[in-house]
């Protein structure tokens, strides 16, 4: 039986070029990428060198923090290139495919009558421990640490986001396999979200808590979920899983093999025809961009979606995280007089000469303008009517700013994730950076307190 979760707070932004429900494989990458950078706080270790070749779930780097945590390729082929930054920092890893992949064979494992370090040793060993996050600090989880709870959230409400219900069709063993393998981690409970009014694969399987989730955007996100569930204290950790990711874990278990397949929504406004793909992580996404078509040329092209994901290059790769690709127009022009007449072709929480509140169903089709400069902190109160959790957002930010450990203890920062601050972000009238604000405050916390 499910529990309701019903969220108030928040604000849905209904954005252009939703994509259709329609799947399409997309066409097989040339080369593939790894960015270090998609896992905060982890400095890689190379196992391979230029040159090397791989199977598809060999070990291509692993944390030198903890040794056993490895990233592995998404595809069999070459080694071509480490690409280096300032202090020889390294920024990708490029792969040069085969025409046809070749797996590293794990061995499959019964999750139901494996013990708990032989799970655990196979997440490490076929790299899919990376999937796994823990609050507090939003970072990949420690194996040494076991968590109080499992929180997964299928309910994605962020704009242009992919349809869980559409992605997960079919897998059904898959996740139920991850799910088996994921209750021997933990003493405490699985927590599942899902749609109040959807059909999630999710719903069927056995060893969680599930619960129906409706509301504005954020309702859908993890931290949510948490925040009205149990949340983090001092000295608690949760791990936080995404639905796709499960699918990987559970195959691992299934089959021996680490398959990076991902399903992914190319949506925005400036897509001919959005829709969805069937790609692997890191691919290159100009491999479905172009087969889907652009409306214009000057664009900008996320991978993500577009109040957190990270802005790459129509020639880039996808995230390794992500699961949606979304393209709309760049924002370089301006407004004459923008802040000073009525505004009916924009989203905003405000009514201060805004419309949107009257056509609630409206789509837009937005740009990425900022529509107004950076500037001190205006206190307007907005952040709270957006704002779900039980925390206050302003001070919390001005904490994290200062640097003030204890009043960030205080205020709740163990539960947060910068992705629970995108929408406040969105609609912040002084244009500051609060997810960047939110990391650096996270970041403080792990070096000082641990």
């Amino acid at each position: 039986m499910s529990k309701d979760i019903k969220i108030k707070k928040g604000l849905d932004i209904r954005l252009k070029g939703v994509a259709e429900k329609t799947l399409s494989n997309a066409p097989r990458s040339r080369t593939f990428a790894i960015r270090p950078s998609d896992f905060h706080l982890v400095k890689p270790k190379m196992v391979v060198k230029e040159g090397g070749k791989l199977k598809a779930g060999d070990t291509v780097f692993y944390s030198k923090e903890h040794e056993a945590i490895k990233f592995v390729s998404p595809v069999s082929g070459t080694l071509t290139k480490i690409e280096r930054g300032a202090k020889r920092v390294i920024l990708r890893i490029i792969i040069e495919a085969d025409t046809q992949d070749e797996y590293t064979d794990f061995g499959t494992l019964d999750a139901g009558s494996a013990d708990t370090e032989a799970i655990k040793n196979r997440l490490l060993e076929a790299g899919c421990w990376p999937f796994i996050q823990q609050r507090p600090y939003a970072v990949i989880a420690d194996p040494e640490t076991a968590p109080r709870d499992i929180f997964i959230s299928a309910h994605a409400t962020a704009p242009l986001a992919a349809d869980y219900d559409f992605t997960l069709q079919g897998k059904e063993k898959e996740l139920q396999a991850a799910i088996t393998a994921l209750s021997k981690l933990t003493e405490g409970k699985i927590h599942v979200g899902v749609g109040k009014n959807g059909q999630s694969p999710l719903e069927g399987l056995n060893g969680v808590e599930l619960h129906k989730v409706s509301g504005p955007h954020p309702s859908g996100n993890v931290g949510t979920l948490i925040g009205k569930i149990a949340p983090v204290n001092r000295g608690e950790t949760v791990w936080t899983i995404t639905p796709q990711d499960l699918v990987i874990m559970g195959e691992l278990f299934l089959t021996g093999k680490f398959n990076a397949e991902r399903i992914i929504a190319l949506a925005g406004s400036s897509v001919k025809a959005p829709k969805y793909y069937k790609t692997k992580i890191g691919s290159e996404v100009s491999t479905f961009i172009y087969d889907s078509g652009l409306n214009e040329e000057n664009v900008r092209v996320i991978s993500g979606n577009v109040l957190s994901g990270t802005e790459i290059s129509p020639k880039g790769y996808l995230g390794y995280y992500d699961d949606v690709v979304t393209v709309i127009p760049e924002g370089d022009d301006y407004e004459f007089f923008g802040w000073n007449k009525p505004v009916f072709n924009k989203v905003s929480a405000s009514r201060a000469l805004t419309f949107s509140w009257m056509q609630p169903n409206k789509k837009y089709e937005l740009d990425t303008n900022t529509n107004g400069e950076h500037r001190a902190f205006v206190v307007t109160g907005n952040y709270e009517e957006v704002f779900p959790l039980d925390i206050y957002p302003l001070q919390t930010l001005k904490a994290c700013m200062v640097q003030d450990l204890d009043q960030m203890e205080a205020l709740g920062m163990y539960e947060v994730a910068p992705e629970d601050f995108a929408l406040t972000e969105f609609i912040c009238v002084s244009k500051q950076p609060h997810q960047q604000i939110i990391r650096n405050g996270l970041d403080l916390m792990y070096k000082e307190i641990g």
